[in-house]
């Protein structure tokens, strides 16, 4: 009888634990009375006491089992849920993560930090890893050594990554973790390609130093343009008195056409300074590009030099179109004159994917790209860098403010420009946000 109770208290929930127990102390109580034995004195009271009072104790332990073990099955599910998020997140974030353990092996990485390396995890999973770090990336292999031998941690760290024929900036910062049977411990890089976000600072603070430089052009064009107006008027009367010799007619021509040239530069000057978006309106972009590569294709300059072309469907967004229409006019002619005899100019205009926009850009209402290439001979990479400051040109009576002007248009748009060039060519791209902030003062 005390088998069979305490074995279904253990199988059975308590509800049908303490029918079986009753009915087996029933039937106890039945075989005693009527199998002829001792009545039921304290012998019998005991044993039937002691009936539930194992039932009472071996259904409390197997309920707690049962609750044990269903917490036990919780926790695995729960376990193994977090488990599959973990490793979802590791395999498609931004950042590279790589575990190197006390040994100098690798003991994890995702497909990014493989992608941004350059190396194959799968074969290199288990084996040394850290002479491979140190060719690929020298600052990220030190901060994970000096996390194993020193236990110390990296936070906010920089590096350089020299991997699949490019070298670029990452942000790297270290982890440790001690196991308890291990003096060394193991190490936990997480690192980002931040080489989008470092061209993005230096897209600000050329904007900032073109806003200085703009103030400084329209003061100084201000102060110029007066006295020179003076100047020339002055010359022109001085050539038309009676007692003007010949020679001085020709010097004061010679000055009346140096103050022109001086004017048109000071009002490049004044162009330059003045570049502010006006008004914001709905437009298409593509009807903005060919109408400004119509102007371009009928300058003096272009003639039957380049084939340039215009590609995109309707692209439509908020911006100043005076703006807009001055920056690809500058881009387009940059572009043809840059190009061979007989070159072509592509000018694309397409709407941009979110997952395509670089890291650090937030556009939240989308973003449009603008792209002017050529297949011209690029632009040397020792000048590459000063493109777009003010005043510097490679062009013969140039004044070096067309590609300032462009960056300045589009920055005004809250807009990016990047240039990218190689032996073969250069591209300009312009990423322009879809919708722009009510204007300053607007109703």
């Amino acid at each position: 009888y005390v088998l069979v109770i305490a074995g279904y208290a253990i199988l059975l929930p308590p509800r049908w634990g303490a029918a079986i127990a009753v009915l087996a102390t029933g039937l106890y109580v039945a075989d005693t009375l009527w199998g002829g034995s001792t009545g039921m004195d304290v012998a019998f009271l005991v044993q039937v006491l002691l009936f539930n009072l194992v039932f009472a104790i071996v259904a409390s332990l197997g309920n707690r089992l049962r609750r044990a073990d269903v917490e036990q099955v919780t926790l695995e599910y729960e376990l193994r849920r977090v488990r599959l998020e973990a490793d979802e997140i590791l395999q498609n974030i931004r950042s590279g993560v790589i575990t190197v353990d006390a040994e100098g092996r690798l003991a994890f990485i995702n497909p990014t930090a493989e992608r941004l390396l350059g190396i194959d995890g799968d074969r290199l999973l288990g084996r040394p890893i850290l002479d491979k770090l140190q060719v690929q990336s020298r600052d990220l292999g030190t901060a994970i050594v000096a996390g194993i031998k020193q236990g110390r941690k990296v936070s906010r760290g920089e590096g350089m990554v020299r991997a699949n024929g490019r070298v670029f900036p990452i942000g790297l910062s270290t982890t440790t973790f001690q196991p308890e049977d291990r003096e060394t411990p193991s190490v936990t890089a997480i690192f980002t390609d931040i080489s989008e976000l470092k061209q993005l600072q230096e897209l600000h603070a050329r904007a900032e130093r073109l806003e200085a430089v703009a103030a400084l052009s329209a003061s100084l064009a201000h102060e110029i343009r007066n006295p020179l107006a003076s100047i020339r008027s002055s010359c022109e009367q001085l050539a038309r008195g009676k007692h003007a010799s010949e020679d001085d007619q020709v010097l004061a021509g010679l000055i009346v056409r140096e103050s022109d040239r001086l004017s048109r530069l000071l009002s490049e000057f004044l162009d330059f300074a003045r570049v502010r978006a006006t008004r914001h309106e709905q437009l298409d972009l593509v009807t903005v590009a060919k109408a400004a590569v119509r102007m371009v294709e009928a300058h003096p300059e272009c003639g039957e030099r380049a084939d340039v072309m215009v590609e995109g469907d309707s692209v439509m967004l908020e911006g100043d179109e005076d703006l807009l229409h001055r920056a690809v006019f500058n881009l387009t002619l940059n572009a043809v004159q840059a190009a061979p005899d007989r070159g072509r100019v592509k000018v694309e205009v397409s709407a941009v994917p979110v997952d395509q926009v670089p890291h650090g850009v937030a556009f939240h209402s989308g973003a449009v790209a603008l792209r002017v290439t050529d297949n011209g001979p690029g632009i040397p990479a020792d000048i590459r860098a000063r493109v777009f400051d003010p005043f510097f040109t490679t062009k013969v009576g140039g004044t070096g403010l067309g590609l300032p002007i462009v960056h300045r248009a589009i920055e005004a748009h809250r807009g990016f420009v990047f240039v990218d060039s190689n032996g073969s060519g250069t591209r300009f791209t312009v990423l322009l946000p879809c919708s722009q902030p009510a204007l300053a003062g607007a109703a």
